[in-house]
């Protein structure tokens, strides 16, 4: 079921109800503080564009955080681990096509470096302990996924995810998947920018725009206004 869907089932008041219960315990753990990548890439000589794909949840609140990370070129929401004939929304709602809600993530490397990149993604973008689900949104389509584009963005992510686990960083065990990107489809227009164009949606409010608030208070040198 997709989120308009659900939404549509219950009265206005209730949904905020409900919302706003899920911010408050989202607020009261607050961000995730994470110590920097020990592996990571020196930043290029030279301006460039790269690419990653990340997944962790709706694809608006991860589209809005990395939007606002100085070096970040574009984000682009959309689908990935699946085939193109299913990267629609309705049918990558139903939890069955092996598509992530994700996003393109192109970058500069000579101002932000891909390890950074990781950290924002680990510490405010989405919680990598959740199985198949990110805060009120169920199913495999919301998985914590990162496509890597390189081997050295496979070899940064696995140091890191071994390093964090090593550290006890987060309660629980990280779940996120680390896999080859084969390919990423665009999202419809409706769900381009989100966030930007819709944030009194109380599930921006809620859920989205307090990643954007923790991302500015955990990296204020990384923090942009696009």
């Amino acid at each position: 079921m997709t989120r308009f869907a659900r939404l549509m089932l219950f009265p206005a008041a209730a949904v905020a109800l409900s919302l706003a219960a899920h911010c408050a315990r989202a607020r009261d753990r607050g961000p995730t503080v994470l110590p920097a990548p020990a592996a990571d890439v020196p930043r290029a000589a030279k301006p460039g564009k790269e690419t990653v794909v990340f997944a962790g949840g709706c694809f608006w609140g991860v589209q809005a955080v990395f939007q606002h990370v100085s070096g970040v070129i574009d984000a682009t929401s959309g689908y990935s681990g699946g085939e193109a004939k299913t990267a629609q929304y309705e049918l990558v709602s139903g939890g069955d096509t092996g598509h992530a809600e994700s996003v393109r993530v192109t970058y500069d490397p000579s101002k932000v470096s891909y390890g950074q990149l990781l950290q924002v993604f680990f510490a405010v973008a989405h919680d990598p302990t959740q199985l198949n689900r990110q805060g009120p949104d169920e199913g495999t389509q919301y998985r914590s996924v990162i496509f890597y584009a390189t081997p050295d963005q496979k070899r940064i992510t696995e140091a890191y995810v071994a390093q964090l686990t090593q550290a006890k960083a987060f309660p629980a065990r990280i779940v996120t998947q680390v896999v080859p990107l084969q390919a990423f489809y665009p999202a419809e227009a409706y769900h381009q920018n989100y966030a930007t164009r819709h944030p009194h949606d109380p599930y921006i409010a809620f859920n989205d725009a307090p990643k954007v608030e923790h991302l500015h208070d955990l990296f204020p040198s990384l923090y942009r206004n696009p």
